[in-house]
Formats: structure tokens, C-alpha cells, sequence
């Protein structure tokens, strides 16, 4: 049997503005099954951030459906509340309160809940030692790196065992070798508990490392492809860069591509 949907998102719309509207998302539809890692990418203005916030219950749509975990966002009436016990937001500046410790940090979600101090401190041990921290839980956000911070991040985002996981340019400010540590985090914790994670970026070397790729343009879904193989990455890379367009649209090539540009449009359509 197949795991279930946690995400359903229907024809969804955001139009921003009144008089000169900006439609942010256009009919946008697709699913995600539990325990997926998927990637949202797409140049700027493209819709990933209203995405995101539609995802996150941060804001409601002008038309169209969000399903999460089975609930009709439209629907439920305490969305804070919904928030707190369904979905972990981790963002591009990790948020971290600066006076509290990481164990501190990753405690603060389980403050809603009906948890003792003692289950709350016992929660955080163990996220954290889960990211690689446990030697830092005592530390304040100012003693440890960008990547560690992350971590914490990745911790609290996890405490209240979400049903999804939005994470927002999560490597945005960090350099190459954290990022990677970064991504291999997450793809652990997608294996190893099951986590669904959707990441929101414009880094294509970060959408590679997720399982499947969800490519907005103009607020539509222009692709949707599981990632397979490095060069099938390479592909999807390929096929959003302005060459890439170019040769699917025929339009502006230069006279040395125009002989192999058929053959090159056709493997691109195929992603």
C-alpha cells in the first residue's frame, strides 16, 4: 500500500494588489506522498515563497485547495494551533532566540503542550544528539557556526513531530561545506525518520540532493520529475537555465546550436 498524501495542493491561486494584480500563483497543482524529500525551485518571483506560505498556513489562497495531513486548511479554524502540532518551519536566518541555550532553543515549541519540563528537556537531548549536537546543548546561538545553528533549527523544527517540514533557503547563508553537511542532515533524517521534507531554493546544487524536483515559473508548475541520478540533475539544471528555454522556445540560438538544438530539445522535453 502506499504511504499517503500529506500534501494536496489543488489549483491553487494567489493574487497580490487590486488594480495592476500580480498573480503569484496560477493554478498551481501537485501532490506529495509521506516521508517524500522534495525540492520547490524556480527563478525569482517564480511563486516559491507564497508557495511556501499557503504550504505553512501562513497566509490563505484567492482560490484553489491546501490539504495537510488530511485537513482542508480553508477549514480549520485555529490555524496556530494546527501549525504548532503539523508542520516544522525551518528558515534561511535560523531564528534562534539569542539568550537561550540550544536546548532552550528546541524546547520553546513544546511550551503549547501538555509536556512536564522534564519530557521537554528529554525531547530536546535527543533531537539535538539526533543533528550531531549533543556536546552543545549548553551553548548560546553566538558560541556555535552557521551550521550548527541550522541544527538547532532542524531540531526545533522536528520537536513536535510535525506531519511536514517546510525549510525555507535553508543553506542561504551558509558557505559550501555547511551546506553540505546541511543536506546530508536532512536526507538522514528523511531515511532514517521517514521525515517529509520540502525545501524552498533557488540553489540548484541544494535541489539536487532532494529526491524529486517541483519547478515553478510564472507561479505554474512547468515541471514535476523525481531525481534519479546526478545527471539527471544535471538535465533538470540544464532545462531552467536561459540556454535551456531557449532551446525549448527556438528562440534567440546561436547559428552553432541550431543544427543540434531538435536532438537537444527532445531530451530536454523528456524531464
Amino acid at each position: 500500500m502506499s504511504d499517503p498524501f500529506v500534501v494536496e495542493v489543488r489549483n491553487l491561486t494567489k493574487v497580490y494588489g487590486d488594480g495592476a494584480a500580480v498573480r503569484a500563483l496560477d493554478g498551481a497543482t501537485f501532490t506529495i506522498r509521506a516521508g517524500e524529500f522534495v525540492s520547490i525551485v524556480g527563478p525569482s518571483g517564480s511563486g516559491k515563497s507564497t508557495l511556501l506560505n499557503l504550504l505553512g498556513a501562513l497566509d490563505r489562497p484567492t482560490s484553489g485547495e491546501v490539504i495537510i495531513n488530511g485537513k482542508l486548511l480553508s477549514k480549520v479554524r485555529d490555524l496556530d494551533s494546527f501549525r504548532s502540532k503539523t508542520v516544522g518551519f525551518v528558515f534561511q536566518m535560523h531564528n534562534l532566540i539569542p539568550t537561550l541555550t540550544a536546548q532552550e532553543n528546541v524546547e520553546v515549541p513544546m511550551h503549547e503542550t501538555v509536556f512536564s519540563g522534564g519530557k521537554r528537556r528529554a525531547r530536546a537531548a535527543e533531537l539535538l544528539e539526533l543533528v550531531g549536537l549533543k556536546g552543545r546543548m549548553r551553548f548560546l546561538p553566538n558560541q556555535m557556526s552557521g551550521g550548527e545553528r541550522q541544527r538547532v533549527a532542524m531540531a526545533r523544527a522536528l520537536v513536535n513531530h510535525p506531519a511536514i517540514v517546510l525549510a525555507d533557503e535553508p543553506t542561504g547563508n551558509l558557505d559550501t561545506a555547511n551546506t553540505l553537511e546541511i543536506m546530508a542532515l536532512m536526507s538522514d533524517l528523511n531515511r532514517s525518520q521517514n521525515t517529509t521534507l520540502i525545501v524552498v531554493t533557488h540553489n540548484h546544487e541544494v535541489a539536487r540532493a532532494t529526491k524529486r524536483v517541483i519547478t515553478l515559473r510564472d507561479g505554474k508548475v512547468q515541471s514535476d520529475v523525481a531525481v534519479k541520478s546526478t545527471f539527471d540533475s544535471d538535465l533538470i539544471d540544464f532545462k531552467n537555465s536561459a540556454l535551456g528555454q531557449a532551446i525549448l522556445q527556438d528562440d534567440g540560438l546561436p547559428p552553432e546550436l541550431r543544427e543540434v538544438a531538435p536532438a537537444l530539445r527532445r531530451l530536454l522535453e523528456k524531464v
